[in-house]
């Protein structure tokens, strides 16, 4: 199967929303930052702290939400040229092939250390901090989807 795609702005903000959400050592810290912030409210609505303490965790609580789905993902999409260019790419039993029009470069699918779906692309992880983005919206109308996401469930084996 081979696919063409270019990447839109707003879909490339929310996968990588969606990535940095699912970053387990970042969703132990929100649930952190939140179960402090209803501590803190609960402590204050009870009247055993003062109100510095409870604004200090909303005040957390706020900047890391608007940090996490804000500022990060739009400092990573300005930073990251490969969302301004065209592609194409090439799925096979043996590996994939992403091409561009400077170069290309292939894999095999044991390079894939696991694969995540998310609304509007399959995230291909190398490993947990690099991984490529496939537009869900570039495969053909017709089952393209369902075959790219049976393809990965057959040739990505989990680490």
């Amino acid at each position: 199967m081979t696919i063409h795609f270019g990447y839109n702005k707003k879909q490339v903000i929310q996968a990588l929303r969606y990535h940095f959400i699912s970053r387990p050592e970042i969703r132990i810290m929100l649930i952190l930052v939140n179960v402090f912030a209803i501590l803190s409210i609960s402590l204050y609505a009870l009247k055993k702290i003062g109100p510095l303490p409870f604004l200090v965790g909303s005040l957390l609580w706020i900047v890391l939400m608007i940090s996490f789905w804000f500022i990060l993902p739009v400092l990573v999409y300005r930073r990251a040229t490969t969302f301004q260019h065209e592609f194409s790419m090439d799925f096979t039993g043996s590996g994939f092939t992403l091409r561009h029009d400077k170069g290309s470069r292939s894999w095999d699918w044991n390079d894939l250390s696991s694969y995540v779906e998310s609304p509007h692309f399959f995230h291909l992880y190398f490993d947990s901090r690099s991984f490529l983005l496939v537009p869900k919206a570039a495969c053909p109308p017709e089952d393209g989807v369902h075959e790219l996401r049976t393809l990965l469930k057959e040739k990505v084996v989990k680490k």
